[in-house]
């Protein structure tokens, strides 16, 4: 047996144990390996049966016997029931509505049995209530034999690993026990150089290995993942430090304006910039000064300003003629991530820029706009798609506003200096390099988000990019007042939105889906739709006002229709699904209330809530949430307590994990990952020390383990 061998010759497996095997992307040796378990229990803490309580959970190792299928003497309810029995008595163990346990599970089995201790009022006997059930081959050390071994090993920690249908922990435990005493991991060679691992005192991947899978103690098992998640963001860090020297070696633009021009640009607003916006500002025009390629992320909460540091260093790009010309100026492409925002962000940039002879243009997959029209210089006008690239290739459109338009094949630049994306993190890595690699001189690129990402996270992900931060809102702006609102509560809810209508002011009702769920799907979610809401309210709360529904299923046109009816008021409720996330400006509408908010993440939420923060009225969040558990409850309520949405990030990086602010599913990273991304000192190691392997080596040929390492487990990571 070898790490390469494949698991279907090394294990017998049955058809539904492949499946499972495969859902969870295990198809060698060392895939299993690096299946680790999410949590240990201790055997230490097994108790006896006599010393059980109602109401806490506990774990018991023993027999069980008279198992079989009943029906519940009055209810009827199908059911398995067995008796567990140790030296100090005997207690039932009963699964409601799980009749096939009594099938699954052989009489007198030997078994593990988990679950929360009921009592039965009537007798006061004590029972096990639905149970986790699984057959073991061995009883825990303290119970019998030793689970890790031989020789009176006294192991107390047994790894719990994530499961899937088809194949139990337990499963686990035993197939990777056969494989830790195979004489495999003799084969098994570490990636991280022997210098890294011994400056930051990390185990060998050998004993890493054993460590996390069968450790003697606690210190072990810890040891472990912080080897694993050190490699992880390591790995990451890598390929980032990489990009970042590629792109210092390619010629960019020279971009140079005075401080004078750029103060009596900003002196045409009707507002004067807040000073973390001039900060931002200042230090992106110094990037453009420096001869190399910028790469910045602008990380700004929702309201705090970005698409003005946007323009202002727009405005100092398109200001500079292109390198050896006196004439012309260089090129500006602006994407965002939809049609609606791509628009509004087209028609923001019209009024920042129509005192100036400046062309500015919006590529979509549905239209193509120019301002100024020919025909009316104030206002914009629809032309063909191949006239639009005609003079984009041609150098006479400044600004090109767009969505993914902006990175087919077909869009040619004469002279493009600066890309600007907006909401970057809804834009894969390799959708970023589309359209900035696509030019021999390589255009400076800035990033924007209105998700908060936490300052470890950020060091992470975006390694090859600067960081900037608008920590300060515009003058005027309240906080939202924001409520987590439970079931009865409705109507007080709808009479203080019904306050800010009679005022004139609009509101927006978000719903997790856009119909109805189907009955007869077993596992559809019931939870509200866009178009039975908006129906219900129309009929009985808000008869009196014009209500709309907007969802993603709509044409590109419909949406923008109900969007200006909006803007202009015609519309006085949009009842919406979460497609109005991002960046949609409505700054009259002061009312946001979302449904079934348990089913939205933390940082969706916080985007949402953001619709409503574009004016200086005092703005509404309600969300409505129908939750059983104190710690979704909690959860919700940060909302409440955070200031910003810096907080909101890094109070669920300590609760929760990153997971859902920019994490596992977003960026594709491993939940050991996460971990290390709550440490700042674990990721400024591995930035450390991936900078300086990148500035000795560029190309790891002294690591060539590591390189090939970086290369397939970078494919895992879409940074999206």
């Amino acid at each position: 047996m070898t790490p390469q061998s494949p698991t279907e010759e090394v294990f017998r497996l049955q058809d539904q144990q492949k499946k499972a095997l495969k859902k969870l992307g295990i198809q060698t040796v060392r895939d299993l390996l690096h299946h680790f378990p999410t949590r240990y229990g201790d055997t230490s803490e097994i108790k006896n049966i006599n010393s059980l309580v109602a109401g806490e959970s506990a774990v018991i190792f023993r027999k069980i016997s008279g198992l079989k299928a009943s029906k519940a003497f009055r209810t009827k309810i199908t059911m398995a029931e067995g008796r567990i029995t140790d030296d100090t008595g005997t207690i039932k163990a009963l699964w409601f509505n799980q009749p096939y346990i009594a099938k699954m599970i052989g009489d007198e089995s030997l078994v593990r049995v988990e679950g929360k201790i009921s009592r039965r009022r009537k007798t006061d006997e004590l029972y096990f209530s639905n149970p986790k059930i699984e057959k073991v081959e061995k009883l825990p050390t303290g119970v019998g034999d030793s689970l890790f071994g031989k020789n009176g090993e006294t192991h107390s920690l047994y790894p719990v690993y994530p499961e899937s249908r088809g194949v139990t922990s337990n499963w686990f435990f035993h197939a990777i026990q056969k494989v830790l005493v195979s004489g495999a991991l003799e084969f098994v060679e570490d990636p991280i150089p022997k210098i890294v691992l011994e400056k930051y005192h990390l185990p060998t991947l050998k004993t890493a290995l054993i460590w996390i899978h069968a450790p003697k103690n606690e210190n072990d098992a810890l040891s472990a993942r912080k080897r694993f998640a050190f490699e992880e963001v390591f790995y990451i860090q890598l390929e980032r430090q990489k990009e970042r020297l590629l792109l210092k070696e390619q010629p960019t633009h020279f971009i140079q304006i005075t401080p004078d021009k750029i103060k009596q640009f900003l002196s045409r607003f009707p507002f004067s910039p807040t000073s973390a916006q001039r900060k931002a500002i200042d230090v992106i025009l110094q990037d453009l000064k420096e001869g190399v390629a910028m790469s910045r992320l602008l990380e700004g909460d929702v309201g705090s300003g970005k698409t003005l540091v946007a323009a202002a260093t727009a405005y100092g790009v398109i200001e500079t003629p292109p390198k050896d010309n006196k004439f012309g100026r260089l090129q500006v492409a602006y994407m965002a991530p939809t049609e609606i925002l791509a628009r509004q962000h087209f028609e923001s940039f019209i009024q920042f820029f129509k005192h100036l002879p400046v062309n500015i243009a919006l590529i979509t997959g549905t239209e193509c706009l120019k301002f100024p029209s020919k025909i009316n210089p104030n206002s914009s006008t629809h032309i063909s798609r191949n006239q639009l690239l005609k003079w984009v290739k041609g150098g006479e459109i400044s600004i090109l506003v767009g969505t993914h338009a902006l990175i087919q094949k077909s869009v040619e630049f004469k002279h493009l200096g600066y890309v600007v994306i907006d909401e970057q993190h809804r834009f894969g890595v390799n959708q970023r390099k589309a359209l900035v690699r696509k030019h021999k001189t390589i255009p400076h690129l800035l990033s924007m988000t209105a998700t908060p990402i936490p300052r470890t996270l950020a060091l992470t992900i975006f390694g090859d990019l600067d960081l900037t931060l608008l920590d300060e809102m515009p003058a005027g702006r309240k906080l939202i007042i924001t409520e987590v609102v439970l079931p009865g509560k409705r109507d007080d809810v709808y009479e203080k939105a019904r306050a800010e209508l009679a005022a004139g002011r609009q509101a927006y009702v978000i719903c997790p889906r856009i119909d109805e769920p189907d009955p007869s799907k077993e596992m559809a979610l019931n939870v509200k739709s866009a178009k039975e809401e908006a129906k219900r309210l129309k009929e009985s709360v808000f008869p009196e006002y014009e209500i709309a529904v907007m969802h993603g299923k709509l044409k590109s046109g419909d949406k923008d229709t109900i969007m200006a009816d909006f803007k202009t008021g015609k519309i006085h409720i949009l009842v919406s699904t979460s497609v109005v996330e991002v960046g949609v400006n409505v700054p009259n509408a002061t009312v946001i209330i979302v449904e079934g908010a348990e089913r939205f993440g933390l940082a969706q939420l916080h985007q949402l809530r953001g619709r409503v923060l574009r004016s200086t009225h005092q703005a509404f969040c309600y969300i409505f949430a129908d939750v059983k558990s104190q710690k979704t409850l909690d959860r919700l309520s940060a909302l409440t307590k955070a200031k910003n949405g810096f907080e909101l990030a890094e109070y669920d990086l300590q609760f929760r994990g990153a997971g859902e602010l920019g994490g596992r599913k977003q960026w594709g990273i491993t939940d050991i990952a996460m971990e290390a991304i709550k440490n700042i000192k674990m990721v400024e190691a591995a930035r450390t020390e991936a900078i300086r392997l990148i500035e000795e080596d560029p190309e790891l040929t002294k690591y060539p383990l590591l390189k090939q390492k970086v290369k397939s487990k970078v494919s895992e990571f879409h940074f999206e």
